[in-house]
């Protein structure tokens, strides 16, 4: 049987996901998280053999809850979910090491495909997002400027785009507002922005933003 821990802040997602699941026999979900630190502690707990991480989360978030897991235990697979499936977020969430990567709108079929093969040591991409991140190597004029943050300054631009100010980022994350500050300038100076209104506008270029919930 293969143990499964749902992590997603909408419990509408997690229920339609946990329906799913539940109507493959070799599948059980032990727990359901709403955010990163939920997680990470529940993994503590249950040891699953796989969890499904939402990677926009309020608190810590799911990129920082992933690198937690992974470190915490090899026995226990992360398959990344997120509503976009543009540079930088698949290769960033591979890179920090999760095993794979799905959209949230990919069909039924491929999760199952997916958490059966993660299950089995083998990484799972979107085959059109593996054929997006290779191209992406092979032509660094087209590069995403965001390739080259960190998860931790990915993570904290993010939260910048969604209008979170500097204090509310330093206490979900459990850092000081310097150190938030620090990886804002580090990150502005890599992107060539002087702004959060230019890193919005610069990652809703580069569709890492949905306009629609601005």
């Amino acid at each position: 049987m293969i143990k499964i821990i749902l992590a997603d802040d909408h419990e509408l997602v997690r229920t339609g996901i946990r329906r799913i699941l539940d109507d493959v026999k070799d599948f059980t979900v032990v727990s359901e998280a709403k955010n990163g630190e939920d997680a990470v502690q529940l993994c503590r707990k249950a040891a699953p053999d796989i969890v499904l991480m939402d990677v926009n989360m309020p608190g810590m978030g799911g990129l920082e809850a992933t690198k937690k897991i992974v470190r915490m235990s090899e026995n226990t697979r992360v398959i990344c979910l997120s509503m976009h499936k543009e540079h930088p977020i698949p290769a960033q969430v591979m890179q920090i090491g999760a095993f794979g990567f799905l959209t949230k709108d990919a069909e039924p079929e491929e999760m199952i495909r997916a958490i059966y093969k993660v299950h089995a040591g083998q990484k799972y991409l979107p085959p059109e997002i593996a054929q997006s991140i290779a191209i992406s190597r092979l032509t660094p004029d087209n590069e995403n400027p965001f390739d080259n943050l960190s998860s931790r300054e990915l993570n904290i631009a993010m939260r910048l785009t969604r209008g979170q100010k500097v204090p509310e980022i330093a206490a979900e994350l459990s850092i000081n507002a310097k150190t938030v500050n620090t990886y804002r300038y580090r990150m502005f100076e890599k992107l060539g922005v002087t702004t959060d209104v230019e890193l919005t506008h610069l990652a809703l270029r580069h569709k890492l933003i949905d306009p629609t919930l601005l």
